[in-house]
């Protein structure tokens, strides 16, 4: 079984407004986020949020699990392990999708999880056009790790660790790279959703 991952419990300072409820395409990000989860085959997906009612809300009306991180300051880290704590410990693995990469494609999901079923890497991440990008798969057996607490650097300390034993998956999907956290970068992907419908 391979959960997904979706922390929206940061401070959204660069974009002004929570990310979390923004919109693309017709659906808020958490719900675009966890929908692709889903239809990529994770079960069961967990949204972290922070204490607030309305991304709570949001996040409730997806249908995934949801969690609260009352000490999101401390970074991402801090909710990939709350959303761990909530998971069974039967997880093969896990793929984490932050809530401002809501582009990302359903098939992109169906990718990582074929590699990740077919093969023993540790890590599976999506490369496009040469840049890797969101989201990553991690098996179980990094879960001691991530849940370091002397870890720096979070889960990318992690995937810099094992890059010599991840799989890194070519995929032609721009949104694994598109990082929507400045009111910019949102028209942009406002811009490229509307040239698609």
């Amino acid at each position: 079984m391979i959960a997904g991952i979706v922390p929206c419990a940061g401070s959204s300072k660069r974009m002004g407004q929570p990310k979390a409820l923004m919109e693309v395409g017709g659906k808020t990000f958490v719900q675009a986020v966890v929908d692709t989860l889903v239809g990529g085959g994770c079960t069961p997906v967990v949204v972290v949020v922070p204490e607030d009612p309305d991304i709570e809300s949001a996040a409730r009306s997806t249908g995934a699990q949801v969690v609260v991180n009352q000490d999101p300051g401390e970074g991402p880290i801090t909710s990939f392990r709350l959303a761990l704590s909530q998971l069974a410990s039967a997880l093969d693995g896990v793929i984490y999708l932050p809530v401002d990469h809501p582009l990302v494609q359903t098939d992109t999901i169906r990718q990582l999880l074929r590699v990740a079923t077919a093969s023993s890497a540790s890590v599976v991440i999506p490369i496009h056009l040469g840049n890797r990008g969101h989201p990553s798969f991690f098996r179980a057996n990094l879960f001691t790790e991530l849940n370091d607490p002397e870890l720096e650097g979070g889960a990318r300390t992690v995937v810099h660790r094992h890059l010599t034993d991840a799989a890194l998956i070519p995929v032609d999907d721009p949104g694994v790279v598109a990082d929507i956290d400045t009111p910019e970068s949102y028209e942009v992907a406002l811009q490229k959703v509307s040239e698609l419908l």
